[in-house]
């Protein structure tokens, strides 16, 4: 089957992919339509045999309470065996939620017979996520994925029933971006980066 798309505007709109912050979104609830094909056009992202490791729980309306809670308990009870327990950091992250119109949860579920080596699967899951920023792009949708807070604490990784093996890679916060608001990009020369071998 011949393939035509138009190659304009998909370059457009890879180079108008941006990580827009909850600092810039309206409060305005994002379609679930919307965020639902986000997470159909993550499926598409390669994997290598097929071991589809992105797994994703959404929080939106009331789950967003519940999302802010969970993580500031979780952080809680690591920060205080640590000894470094901020109130600040508790409330911050029981607030943090509450600014998005909806979370999306990004974890990577390791292949029970691993397949593959553990960095191909975490390369997967970081595929489909671009899909969905790039889709949340095409409909002028805001959003960005954060690893900070729980991320990366094994005690948060059981209420997404993630074992062992698995990982909590951080968060997709989605919402609709202030009026005019869509930040200019910038790269450094793709010839600072590339080494052509030609003959």
């Amino acid at each position: 089957m011949q393939m035509s798309f138009n190659t304009t505007e998909i370059n457009r709109l890879i180079k108008s992919r941006r990580s827009i912050f909850p600092a810039q979104y309206t409060g305005e609830k994002v379609p679930d339509e919307i965020v639902q094909q986000m997470l159909e056009n993550a499926q598409w992202a390669p994997t290598h045999k097929l071991t589809e490791p992105w797994r994703f729980t959404v929080f939106t309306g009331e789950g967003l309470k519940k999302l802010g809670e969970f993580q500031s308990s979780i952080y809680k009870e690591d920060a205080e065996a640590k000894g470094n327990y901020s109130p600040e950091k508790f409330e911050a992250l029981k607030a943090k939620p509450l600014t998005a119109s909806h979370v999306i949860a990004i974890a990577m579920k390791r292949n029970e017979k691993e397949l593959v080596p553990e960095i191909e699967e975490i390369e997967s899951v970081a595929c489909a996520v671009q899909n969905m920023y790039l889709t949340a792009t095409a409909y002028g949708i805001g959003c960005y994925w954060g690893s900070g807070g729980v991320t990366y604490l094994e005690k948060a990784k059981e209420s997404f029933g993630l074992a062992t093996k698995d990982k909590l890679l951080g968060f997709l916060y989605i919402g609709m971006p202030k009026e005019g608001f869509w930040p200019e990009g910038k790269r450094s020369p793709i010839e600072d980066k590339v080494h052509w071998v030609k003959s």
